[in-house]
């Protein structure tokens, strides 16, 4: 039996006057791919920044639980040394970093030893040629989809327990997005929990469970392709939220 590795409780987040996180409710499994799939301003990012605590995303009410323990009040670094991480939508660029430095931060991130080796593992796992990218820099030089492949050799380096993949497709190439499906299966498999925030009904193809956010709250959960089946009908363009409340109810 499976148990859980995060959960979150009766989640409320405001910002200024507007209400972005209205009653969060779901948990996550070891070894297990959950996807929230919602239209774009539902919630799903503002639900990535609140699990990682990052600065204005403090929830006003509602728990969040990783392995046993609330973490609320946990600073960001706290909650990534205990194995939480966050593929970002937009991977980060770092002017005069280089690809070695960056995913020997993955290594040291876990008190391992930084060789050449596990770099070299890590880049050729990804599609990404070692002998090409390990002396370049982590800017603008590189496309979207090879800084997505490096976020996600750094993140076998540091081998989470809960990643958080924060619409891991966007604006990547054909190759980025079979890499991507290919370290769902790996982390899955090595016992990690994912959970796939996303738009993109093609993406539920992934995981294991599925929910549907709509106007900061889950609606709906069930099997992925229900799922996508229920967001492609009704989700796009959105029906009124009482009309979909209504039908969820029914």
């Amino acid at each position: 039996m499976m148990s859980k590795l995060l959960e979150v409780k009766d989640l409320h987040l405001k910002i200024e006057d507007a209400e972005i996180l209205n009653g969060m409710e779901f948990s996550l499994e070891k070894g297990e791919v959950f996807a929230l799939i919602g239209p774009n301003g539902c919630g799903k990012s503002t639900l990535a920044y609140t699990l990682m605590g990052l600065n204005n995303y403090h929830p006003q009410k509602g728990k969040m639980i990783f392995k046993g323990e609330e973490f609320n009040e946990l600073a960001i670094n706290e909650r990534a040394k205990k194995g939480m991480t966050l593929a970002w939508q937009e991977p980060a660029r770092y002017q005069g970093v280089t690809v070695r430095e960056f995913l020997a931060l993955g290594l040291k991130s876990k008190g391992e030893e930084v060789t050449e080796e596990k770099l070299k593992d890590a880049l050729n796992k990804v599609a990404i040629n070692p002998y090409q990218y390990l002396n370049r820099f982590v800017d603008k030089s590189l496309s979207g989809g090879e800084r997505k492949r490096i976020e996600l050799a750094s993140l076998i380096l540091m081998h989470p327990e809960l990643i958080i993949l924060d619409e891991p497709d966007s604006g990547v190439d054909v190759v980025a997005l079979n890499n991507i499906a290919d370290m769902i299966n790996y982390f899955k498999n090595s016992g990690s929990g994912i959970l796939l925030i996303t738009h993109s009904e093609e993406m539920l193809e992934y995981a294991d469970r599925a929910a549907l956010i709509c106007d900061g709250e889950i609606i709906r959960q069930g099997k992925p392709s229900d799922i996508s089946e229920y967001f492609k009908s009704f989700c796009g363009p959105c029906v009124k939220e009482e009309e979909c409340k209504t039908e969820v109810a029914s």
